[in-house]
């Protein structure tokens, strides 16, 4: 049975609001997922499903806005999708937790870089479904004007290595 890693958006960091861990857990497990285990208070839970992976988004966004009274948006990755991710990230030179991966429902529009205001040297690269901003700053003071990643959810790359080794675990148990 396949390992998928959802990312929610907006949980636990304004928006949508607060929804304890535990609480997704129990969501997650009532909607058939199995082994479900969540990752810090970020959105970010792993589990094993037969269906697809868009099937598994839809279905937990729609059950997320049902007890939250909006839909978060979800982002289903596999632990493949996580390696490569990791894989192809770019700027070396950045530190892990400066480099962000913003995970998108869709693919990335070309033009998507077009409105981009960067004035403290973010740099960015557009990548399928995700965009990596490198925030030479920090993520926190950075004044990134970027309307592409509105959609998606961010997660540093520590983050996402720490998914990725999760999810690699599962699939080896």
């Amino acid at each position: 049975m396949p390992v998928y890693v959802a990312l929610l958006r907006a949980v636990n960091v304004g928006g949508t609001g607060s929804l304890p861990m535990a609480e997704l857990k129990v969501i997650c497990e009532g909607l058939g997922f199995t082994d479900v285990t969540t990752y810090i208070q970020s959105g970010n839970v792993l589990f094993r499903s037969d269906e697809s992976a868009k099937a598994v988004e839809a279905k937990l966004d729609e059950a997320l806005g049902q007890k939250t009274g909006k839909r978060p948006g979800v982002m289903v990755r596999s632990r493949k999708e996580l390696s490569d991710i990791i894989a192809n990230a770019p700027f070396p030179h950045a530190k892990p937790n400066f480099l962000l991966v913003y995970f998108l429902p869709e693919k990335t529009p070309g033009d998507a870089l077009d409105k981009m205001v960067a004035p403290d040297g973010e740099e960015v690269k557009l990548a399928g479904r995700e965009i990596y901003v490198h925030y030479p700053n920090g993520p926190g003071r950075s004044k990134l004007k970027l309307p592409a990643l509105k959609p998606g959810t961010s997660r540093n790359l520590n983050t996402v290595r720490k998914l990725a080794e999760m999810a690699a675990d599962m699939e080896a148990g």
